[in-house]
């Protein structure tokens, strides 16, 4: 059994409540309230953000030159086409450029993205790719699961099956976990698996945020903003 099969393994529970998530299922379904998906696009917007600096860490400490290349590709493609690709998807849903510049995090959003950051700065390599994994092989799995059963009528919905269910997708999923089986060969297997649980639980919580609408963080006040 790959180390990977492992982790999905022990991290069945977490993974079939996302499955069964209302979220992921009105998703599916079509019916999702808008509403719930404009607060998980403003707030994804943010999690890419750090996403390219979860990226970017990962070509600085990759030990071999071709996933220094690779880390550097993904770094470029979130930063570049996939932002601007997420820009123009918010925009079908009514949502302005401005409004997700002004977006501010959730503390589920806070929790995940400092974790993911922690993680790739003071934990070991092995755990970094560990962590990345759930954020990639889970949407994988969600959206393939999710076509299984037919597009659905409403097409922003379909679209963003189609974005996480398609080859190039699948690609970037492959790459991903044999990143981590070959990470797991000279690191603490222990260490890793939580990493990869914890990342689970936070794509969990992540979409339950969405549903509950949670409010976003109040930025802390400056003199500015009190007159001082």
């Amino acid at each position: 059994m790959a180390f990977t099969d492992q982790l999905r393994e022990d991290a069945e529970p977490i993974w079939a409540a996302q499955h069964e998530h209302p979220f992921v299922r009105g998703i599916g379904e079509g019916s999702l309230d808008p509403a719930k998906f404009r607060h998980y696009i403003r707030q994804d917007y943010l999690f890419l953000i750090d996403y390219a600096r979860l990226l970017a860490l990962g070509c600085a400490r990759a030990p071999r030159l071709d996933e220094m290349s690779r880390f550097a590709q993904l770094t470029e493609a979130v930063l570049g086409s996939e932002m601007e690709l997420h820009r123009s998807y918010a925009g079908e849903w009514e949502i302005s450029t401005a409004e997700l510049e002004a977006e501010q995090p959730t503390a589920t959003t806070r929790a995940y993205t400092d974790f993911l950051l922690r993680t790739a700065t003071l934990a070991d390599y092995g755990e970094l790719a560990a962590a990345l994994l759930p954020c990639i092989w889970g949407y994988h799995e969600l959206a393939t699961r999710l076509a299984k059963h037919g597009r659905p009528s409403n097409e922003l919905y379909a679209r963003w099956i189609d974005e996480y269910a398609d080859a190039e997708f699948a690609e970037l999923t492959t790459w991903c976990k044999a990143l981590t089986n070959t990470a797991a060969e000279t690191s603490d297997h222990r260490r890793m698996t939580s990493a990869f649980l914890t990342s689970s639980r936070y794509e969990l919580a992540f979409w339950n945020a969405s549903w509950r609408e949670e409010a976003p963080l109040r930025q802390p006040e400056t003199p500015e903003s009190t007159g001082k």
